[in-house]
């Protein structure tokens, strides 16, 4: 992800706007969502990634499916690229890093993309077309991780094509897709505490259609809704940006 403060910068809609001090136009400690971000992130890798370090299929969180001698190693770069991308993101779309260490910014792109984003979102695909967990899931995480590779390819392609505002759109879209495997566990929490009661009901007693339906829900809801918000954001920036330029041209008559 490349962005320079002697270009245009973009606004949250992907507008551009005037251009900005060095560092940013607040300093570090103004982004009171910055370090719980990081911290989210490096304590979900730190729970999620050591397990699959061992190369033990016996300690890998999902079940490994019979007769697929390349799913555990494939589940496994796919954990290693994804906790990568988890990482660096944080530092892409922090504002005072990217004016700030703009060099760091470039190096740390690259590494989200091509060492994250790009074959965890492969590795991903080959996943969820053989996921254990029904034909809900597979849809859900088959979409989701088509979807990953096309956001940050595009972002890569229009920083590269020096077009700031919509590289940074593109990118948001990317790393709400990075992260929503956080929201995912949570769907899959809540949805396992409010479902759980109906085991002998619902689902007569079958642990299977159990463990499908959940991972069905946590899967679809773990990604659209927060893409669906930051969709929101960005149409809620679009609209503030024409109200902005609006008053400006009445004002300058």
């Amino acid at each position: 992800m490349t962005t320079s403060t002697d270009s245009p910068s973009a606004q949250p809609d992907g507008t551009q706007a005037p251009p900005r001090r060095a560092g940013g136009s607040k300093p570090w400690w103004r982004r009171p969502w910055v370090v719980p971000l990081l911290f989210l992130a490096v304590a979900f890798v730190g729970f999620s990634l050591p397990p699959y370090l061992t190369g033990d299929e016996e300690l890998a969180r999902v079940p490994i499916p019979d007769g697929l001698a390349f799913y555990y190693p494939t589940l496994v770069a796919h954990v290693v690229f994804s906790s990568v991308a988890m990482v660096t993101g944080v530092f892409q779309v922090w504002p005072w890093f990217r004016g700030r260490f703009r060099a760091a910014h470039r190096v740390l792109g690259r590494v989200y993309v091509l060492a994250g984003c790009l074959p965890g979102g492969i590795t991903g695909l080959v996943i969820a077309i053989h996921t254990p967990f029904g034909p809900v899931a597979q849809v859900s995480s088959s979409i989701l991780a088509i979807l990953w590779l096309a956001f940050t390819i595009n972002g890569f392609r229009t920083a590269r094509a020096r077009r700031f505002a919509d590289h940074r759109v593109w990118m948001i879209r990317s790393f709400t897709l990075t992260m929503s495997i956080i929201s995912n566990r949570l769907w899959g929490a809540l949805a396992t505490i409010l479902l759980s009661p109906r085991v002998d009901s619902t689902f007569q007693g079958s642990q299977i259609a159990f463990d499908h339906a959940i991972s069905g829900l946590a899967n679809w809801l773990g990604w659209t809704v927060p893409l669906f918000a930051v969709e929101a954001w960005l149409q809620w920036g679009r609209q503030r940006s024409r109200r902005n330029a609006n008053r400006t041209r009445t004002s300058q008559r």
